[in-house]
């Protein structure tokens, strides 16, 4: 198999309120919109949304999303967390490093989303060792 693309379509309650958070959060740029479907894209990243309620979801499974957190790797945490707080996005957790690797903070997107933006750091004690070889931060 030869994979062309691989990106999350996020089922959303309120599409065009989402789609305008991860634009003005993460300029993505709209590559697609139907209403019920929104597709955005920055550089080789894809994101789509959804409508829970479209008829191409099958019955069943029709449910906005929750309970998950987008990680989004960045090479300058402390300048994306001066931008996003300076433009009024409100950090659930706040800017800090982790042991396991991490310097982070964490805003809530719509729909109960979390974006966990994340540089990362060398690992203390431990956190170290946990890391597959070749595959250490820092």
């Amino acid at each position: 198999m030869t994979a062309t693309s691989f990106y999350p379509v996020m089922m959303s309650r309120e599409v065009a309120t989402a789609a305008t958070f991860y634009r003005e959060a993460l300029d993505f740029e709209v590559t697609f919109d139907s209403g019920w479907y929104i597709s955005l894209r920055r550089g080789d990243f894809e994101l789509a949304i959804v409508d829970h309620d479209h008829g191409t979801v099958p019955d069943g499974f029709r449910v906005p999303v929750r309970g998950l957190i987008l990680n989004l790797e960045v090479d300058d945490v402390d300048a994306v967390h001066e931008a996003l707080t300076g433009r009024g996005f409100v950090p659930v957790s706040p800017l800090r490093d982790e042991d396991f690797g991490q310097r982070h903070f964490i805003v809530e997107a719509p729909d109960g989303v979390l974006l966990d933006v994340i540089q990362p750091i060398p690992p203390t004690g431990e956190y170290a060792d946990a890391y597959a070889g070749g595959s250490l931060a820092g």
